[in-house]
């Protein structure tokens, strides 16, 4: 993992993100709960998917513009690997 400190200035965008997928999340699990109709499920299951991936995006292009630039400007080829395995991972 990462083994430098560092800010990102978008960590109180993507905290904020986050906690409303968690929230948005939590109302799906209640509407499974009570029995709501499937296809109403599946549509507010996908508003939480692309929520996370959005919020997956923001994280990525912080890191590119942060951590990535310079780890290119230190010659750092562990962090760039890093960067592509999640990339991958992430994309999936």
């Amino acid at each position: 993992m990462d083994h430098h400190t560092h800010s990102h200035e978008e960590t109180k965008a993507v905290l904020n993100r986050l906690s409303r997928a968690a929230g948005h999340l939590e109302s799906v699990r209640r509407m499974v709960e009570s029995g709501r109709d499937c296809s109403e499920v599946l549509i507010q299951l996908s508003a939480v998917i692309a929520a996370l991936n959005n919020t997956g995006k923001v994280i990525l292009k912080d890191h590119l513009n942060h951590c990535i630039i310079h780890a290119a400007e230190q010659g750092d080829q562990e962090a760039i690997d890093n960067l592509s395995k999640a990339i991958d991972s992430f994309i999936k």
